[in-house]
């Protein structure tokens, strides 16, 4: 399964050959504004339903696409955007437990930012939580799950992102945001607090918080 957000919702792909598809069918099927589509082969009727999420419409807020080889329908679906990647860290701190936030653009959000040419993930995690924090006593630990997203660049081509998240530890208290990026804040706060439902966090962070932070 690869869960890729559009507009901060989520369009799913499915293997119609996993026993957890029928169960996952079973639990949408009441929910009025998801639409559940079976992928027929053209890569060009994905765009469909990215534009459909794209354009934020009340009546479709999360698509699965099904296909008999989820692979190949990943293949696909990578196939109609540029691919840029982007690594982040979740960072806890050692004394208090609380996990690093920044606070950008009217949301809350985890250090993150593009790797640069040649870069490996782990190092650009570490550098960019460094560069829009401050934080420089860090500790890498594993590599959680990863997130995607698309958006449109400036020249308004289509872009998938995914985002390669690794667990992160620090004892430092001082915090500098990167004026320069546009961060307001950088806070060690409690997950709770910004799992809040009023808070808010974009879904796909939501969704990394909610299953790896304990």
């Amino acid at each position: 399964m690869y869960v890729i957000y559009v507009n901060d919702r989520p369009l799913t792909l499915l293997s119609s050959t996993h026993p957890g598809t029928r169960v996952r069918a079973q639990e949408t099927a009441a929910v009025a504004t998801h639409l559940t589509a079976r992928y027929v082969g053209k890569p060009r009727t994905l765009l469909h339903y990215t534009d459909m999420l794209e354009k934020g419409s009340p009546k479709v807020t999360s698509v699965d696409v099904v296909g008999p080889d989820l692979e190949q329908l990943w293949a696909d679906f990578r196939s109609k955007f540029r691919w840029v990647e982007a690594a982040g860290g979740v960072v806890r701190h050692r004394a208090s437990g609380k996990t690093l936030f920044i606070y950008r653009r009217g949301t809350w959000d985890l250090p993150k930012g593009k790797l640069d040419t040649g870069e490996n993930a782990p190092s650009a995690a570490l550098r960019e939580v460094e560069e829009e924090t401050g934080v420089s006593d860090l500790s890498l630990g594993e590599q959680l799950m990863t997130t995607y997203h698309t958006y449109r660049d400036r020249k308004d081509r289509r872009v998938l992102k995914p985002t390669y998240w690794f667990r992160m530890s620090s004892r430092q208290d001082e915090l500098t945001p990167e004026a320069g990026e546009g961060i307001e804040r950088a806070q060690w706060r409690t997950t709770g607090e910004v799992l809040a439902p009023a808070t808010p966090l974009y879904a796909s962070l939501r969704h990394l918080l909610e299953h790896t932070v304990s």
